[in-house]
């Protein structure tokens, strides 16, 4: 294959591999997925109005552990099994209900409006150490024996949901 050949594939390649990974950044990078309810069929056929529902289911992405820290005086790492991170969020919604206004023909709407927060989790992890202890320069590169320990790392949740609930005009 001759050169001019092998640079014109290449740069079609990348050039493919670019708009691909364009395509996919904003699929990927959404942190919510909105979800419709539809409700008209249902107001058809029981001739009412009814409220208009919507939400947002959130997309957990894992993250990446922090790996093992190794310390001095000890044969295994401080964190023997890491805890993994975990960003997700809860779900959110968006009620809107009409309500009939007394003497008039418009209607007035209840809505609420809870959007999807975020949520990030730690899993728990373990933490381990051998029942022996470093090799000791006074014990001739011999280890001593003592307690083997071991530990767990707590799990972690953190989110601040928020929710507003308001009355006017209009659907």
């Amino acid at each position: 294959m001759k050169p001019t050949t092998r640079g014109t594939l290449a740069a079609l390649v990348t050039g493919v591999a670019a708009a691909v990974g364009a395509a996919a950044t904003p699929a990927a990078a959404a942190g919510t997925v909105p979800v419709p309810v539809p409700l008209g069929g249902a107001e058809r056929a029981l001739g009412m109005e009814l409220p208009e529902v919507s939400g947002q289911l959130p997309v957990p992405t894992p993250g990446a552990p922090d790996g093992p820290r190794y310390t001095e005086g000890r044969l295994l790492p401080e964190r023997t099994l890491p805890q993994l991170p975990l960003h997700g969020g809860l779900p959110g919604a968006d009620v809107r209900q009409p309500l009939p206004r007394v003497g008039a023909d418009r209607f007035d709407h209840v809505g609420l409006d809870a959007p999807a927060s975020e949520v990030r989790a730690l899993a728990p992890g373990v933490a381990l150490d051998a029942p022996l202890s470093a090799p000791r320069a006074a014990g001739y590169g011999l280890p001593t024996t003592r307690l083997p320990q071991a530990g767990v790392l707590t799990p972690m949740v953190r989110t601040v949901p928020t929710a507003g609930l308001g009355l006017g005009p209009g659907l």
